[in-house]
C-alpha cells in the first residue's frame, strides 16, 4: 500500500517539476482580460509566472516611447515579473509612467483592497517590498530594473497631475469616504553601465 503511493507522489512531484521546467523556457505572461471581465473578477487578472523576451543591455535616457505600451488592456501591455520568496515569479500586467529619463510605475488600491494595509493589497506589492529587482516586458524585450516605492505624497500628487494619492467621494450621510490609494514607484535600470567603456570621462 505504501509503496504505490510513494510511486503515485514521486510521479505528481516529477510531472510538477517538469511543468516548471517547461514553463521556466516558455514563460507564462499574466491573463489580460478586457476592461469588462477585469471588473467583473472584482479588479483581478489571472498572474503569470516568468516573462521571456531579449533583455535589454543598453542604457535608456527617454522612456517616453513607452506611452505606446500603456494601455493595461491591450494585447502588448507592459509586463511585471516579481520575485516571490518561494522561488517562482509572479508576473502581472502594469501601468508605466514615463518622464522622459524617468520611469515610473503606479497601482491603486480599490474595493476589497482599501482594507489591507499597504503592501498588503497586491501580492505583487508584497514582492517588490521585499525585493525590490524586477524584471519589466515593455514591446517584447526584457528590461532588468529596480523599483524604490515614492514615499513622498506631494511627488505622488505631482506624477498624478496635481490629484492627491487617496481618492475620496462623500457618502450618502455627508462622510468622506476613501475610494481609491494610488502609489508610485520609480524604476531604475539594474546591469547596465553608467559609462561608456574608453570615452576618457
Amino acid at each position: 500500500m505504501i509503496k504505490p503511493l510513494k510511486i503515485g507522489l514521486l510521479v505528481v512531484f516529477l510531472l510538477f517539476t517538469g511543468t516548471l521546467l517547461l514553463l521556466r523556457v516558455t514563460g507564462l505572461p499574466p491573463g489580460k482580460p478586457s476592461a469588462e471581465e477585469y471588473l467583473n473578477a472584482g479588479r483581478s487578472a489571472r498572474p503569470g509566472l516568468w516573462l521571456t523576451g531579449e533583455v535589454v543591455r543598453e542604457p535608456v535616457t527617454n522612456w517616453d516611447w513607452v506611452n505606446e505600451y500603456s494601455d493595461a488592456f491591450a494585447e502588448n501591455a507592459s509586463e511585471l515579473e516579481t520575485r516571490t520568496w518561494y522561488g517562482i515569479p509572479h508576473s502581472v500586467t502594469v501601468l508605466l509612467v514615463p518622464r522622459g529619463e524617468e520611469l515610473y510605475l503606479m497601482s491603486s488600491a480599490q474595493t476589497f483592497r482599501l482594507g489591507e494595509e499597504f503592501p498588503n493589497g497586491k501580492a505583487w506589492w508584497k514582492n517588490v517590498e521585499r525585493d525590490p529587482r524586477v524584471r519589466l516586458k515593455i514591446g517584447g524585450k526584457i528590461y532588468e530594473m529596480t523599483v524604490v516605492l515614492v514615499q513622498d505624497r506631494a511627488e505622488v500628487t505631482r506624477l498624478r497631475g496635481g490629484r492627491d494619492p487617496v481618492v475620496t467621494e462623500l457618502a450618502a450621510d455627508g462622510s468622506e469616504v476613501v475610494t481609491e490609494e494610488w502609489h508610485y514607484w520609480r524604476v531604475f535600470q539594474r546591469n547596465v553601465p553608467e559609462y561608456r567603456v574608453g570615452s576618457g570621462e
